[in-house]
């Protein structure tokens, strides 16, 4: 089974499953999106909508607010086609423990998601998801997924990292890879065996090469649709890796194998 292990909720929903169709990807685990780049066909559409998402960033927009509505658009989304998506729910970002608890019983667990994410902290507020590790252990282990691109410095993977190594427990995927920071944050996962590698919007194809080669059983294919076409990203795939079992394990094996997906 091809595994998309992360993609946004596209607009209108039939596009989405026409990449699918096209990359020939089975399933998909489907995240929010508060905004929707897919359907600017100017680079000045591109740049209004981008420039919501900033707005909900610095507060400008109601975060909360656009928070919830992006969590109906998912499960609705996932409700078409049940059969070909699975979800991650966002958060809010500094939530206390007991607040964190309430939220995924709310708008994770009751929506059958299956894990967390995207978070995306600032550079220098990476602690503040230490309350959402101790959450998410008391709720099933539910895996984390974190945005490892910029803003973030390599302190702040760092700090990320160690986590991770405290909480042995809860899974967490480093999305995109660390960024520029990719080589060093290959070299720090090399003894943690709960964190996982997510390949979409990668550096450099070199950072793709080492990842697979080094962490076989824990680097997940993912698109980051719509910022990459989900075909374009299975085709760097199959382009790096020429053993086919190994290709299938990378293109779903592996987050089929984390998120318990039959």
């Amino acid at each position: 089974m091809i595994i998309d292990s992360h993609a946004h909720v596209v607009l209108p929903n039939e596009r989405q499953i026409e990449w699918m169709d096209e990359a020939g990807i089975d399933k998909t685990v489907l995240f929010t999106s508060v905004v929707h780049p897919e359907n600017a066909s100017s680079l000045f559409e591109f740049k209004k909508e981008m420039g919501t998402l900033y707005d909900i960033i610095n507060g400008i927009k109601n975060p909360l607010e656009e928070r919830l509505k992006a969590i109906e658009e998912l499960k609705s989304a996932i409700k078409e086609n049940p059969h070909r998506y699975v979800g991650f729910g966002s958060i809010p970002m500094g939530l206390s423990y007991e607040e964190n608890l309430i939220w995924i019983e709310k708008y994770i667990v009751k929506n059958s998601f299956y894990g967390i994410g995207e978070l995306t902290p600032n550079s220098g507020q990476v602690e503040l998801l230490e309350p959402l590790f101790q959450a998410s252990g008391s709720t099933g282990n539910l895996p984390l997924w974190v945005h490892t691109f910029f803003p973030l410095i390599a302190q702040d993977i760092k700090t990320l990292l160690d986590l991770a190594k405290r909480y042995p427990s809860v899974s967490l995927i480093l999305g995109h890879m660390g960024g520029i920071h990719w080589l060093d944050t290959l070299v720090a996962c090399k003894e943690l065996s709960n964190v996982y590698i997510d390949l979409s919007a990668t550096f450099t194809t070199l950072a793709l090469e080492f990842a697979i080669r080094e962490f076989p059983e824990r680097v997940l294919f993912s698109s980051d649709a719509p910022y990459t076409s989900p075909l374009s990203a299975k085709i760097n795939i199959e382009t790096l890796i020429k053993d086919k079992g190994l290709c299938q394990q990378v293109l779903g094996g592996n987050i089929a194998n984390l998120l318990q997906i039959c």
